[in-house]
C-alpha cells in the first residue's frame, strides 16, 4: 500500500510540474505580447503591428531577439516576438520534462521512448524545418 501512495505522489508531482510549465509559459507569453501591444498602442496610436519575423525557425527568432536585447533595443515588437518564442517553446519544455520524468523517476523506458520520439518531432518542427 505504501508503494501505491509513493507512485501517486510522484504522479501528482509530475502533473504539478507539467501544469506549472504550461501555465507559466502561456502566462509569460501572454504578458509579453499584451505589454508589447499596449506599449505599441501608446507609442503609435494604432493597434496595427507591422512586424516581420526574423528567420525561419524558433532558434533564429530567439537568436535575433537575444541580440536585440543585448544591444539594449527593447521595443514593443521585441516584446511581442519574445512572447511568440515563449509560446512556441512551452510545449517543447513540457515534452522534455515528461521525457526526463519517465526516464529518471519512473524508469519507464517505453514511455521514455515515446516521449523522446515526440521530442524529436517537435525539435524538427521548431528548428530544422
Amino acid at each position: 500500500m505504501t508503494d501505491t501512495r509513493a507512485t501517486a505522489t510522484a504522479a501528482d508531482r509530475m502533473d504539478t510540474l507539467v501544469g506549472s510549465l504550461l501555465l507559466g509559459g502561456v502566462l509569460t507569453s501572454l504578458g509579453l505580447i499584451i505589454t508589447g501591444m499596449v506599449w505599441h498602442r501608446l507609442r503609435t496610436g494604432t493597434t496595427m503591428l507591422d512586424q516581420t519575423l526574423v528567420g525561419h525557425d524558433v532558434v533564429q527568432l530567439l537568436a535575433a531577439d537575444l541580440a536585440a536585447l543585448g544591444e539594449g533595443a527593447v521595443r514593443p515588437r521585441l516584446l511581442v516576438s519574445l512572447g511568440i518564442v515563449a509560446l512556441l517553446l512551452t510545449p517543447y519544455l513540457r515534452v522534455l520534462a515528461s521525457m526526463l520524468y519517465f526516464a529518471f523517476v519512473e524508469h519507464d523506458w517505453k514511455y521514455t521512448g515515446f516521449t523522446a520520439f515526440v521530442l524529436l518531432v517537435l525539435t524538427y518542427s521548431l528548428v530544422l524545418r
